[in-house]
């Protein structure tokens, strides 16, 4: 069953990235490179990336010097955290913003709504008893916190913000430093809460 989990969830995910890459594309507002750099700069799109990399090595048995991040204990429920996020975020802060159809709306609610919990599920059956060391588990914090330094840093040359609530040129550096402390606080309570609920779910020694 697990196998049938990892094959179904590399599928979901490539599909839902590439797919939105091809629609991104093909509506650009800017030249081909540009496009691709902001592309990447969604945490949506990195993510679920991450998570389909995750299973791409879970089925096909990537070497695991080669493809050593994918491997560590660690590694399923931090993605979990950070997916859950992604889902959170956008039915409470970003779906009403938008209202997409067709091909857009199929893959739009595989980023945000069906592969996090997709990745919840898979971690909740088949990750949650393993035994991670939270000292471990913290240190997967920075690839939100970087990723946020790199889109504000980009955003002051580019113009360019992925997300309205991290547009200072919109709402000034004080409300969207604000926005930052709430979406990094998410992430900790999410990821302190998976932890605790793997910690519950252990058998006892």
């Amino acid at each position: 069953m697990r196998r049938n989990f990892e094959i179904l969830g590399l599928c979901m995910g490539w599909f839902a990235v590439l797919a939105q890459l091809y629609l991104m594309i093909q509506n650009r507002e800017a030249g081909i490179a540009e496009s691709l750099v902001r592309f990447f700069s969604f945490f949506t799109i990195l993510t679920n990336t991450l998570v389909a990399l995750f299973f791409t090595t879970q089925v096909f048995g990537a070497d695991q010097k080669r493809s050593a991040l994918f491997h560590k204990k660690t590694t399923p429920i931090a993605l979990t955290t950070f997916i859950v996020v992604v889902g959170v975020v956008y039915q409470f802060v970003l779906r009403k913003i938008w209202d997409p159809t067709g091909l857009q709306m199929v893959v739009d609610e595989l980023l945000h709504t069906i592969i996090p919990a997709f990745m919840y599920v898979y971690w909740l059956m088949f990750c949650a008893r393993t035994v991670v060391a939270w000292k471990h588990l913290s240190k997967w914090l920075l690839y939100p916190l970087g990723y946020l330094v790199f889109v504000m840093v980009r955003g002051q040359f580019s113009g360019f913000y992925p997300y309205p609530f991290l547009n200072v040129d919109e709402l000034g550096f004080g409300p969207t430093l604000l926005n930052v402390f709430f979406v990094l606080l998410l992430m900790l309570l999410i990821m302190v809460a998976l932890y605790l609920l793997g910690k519950l779910l252990q058998p006892r020694q």
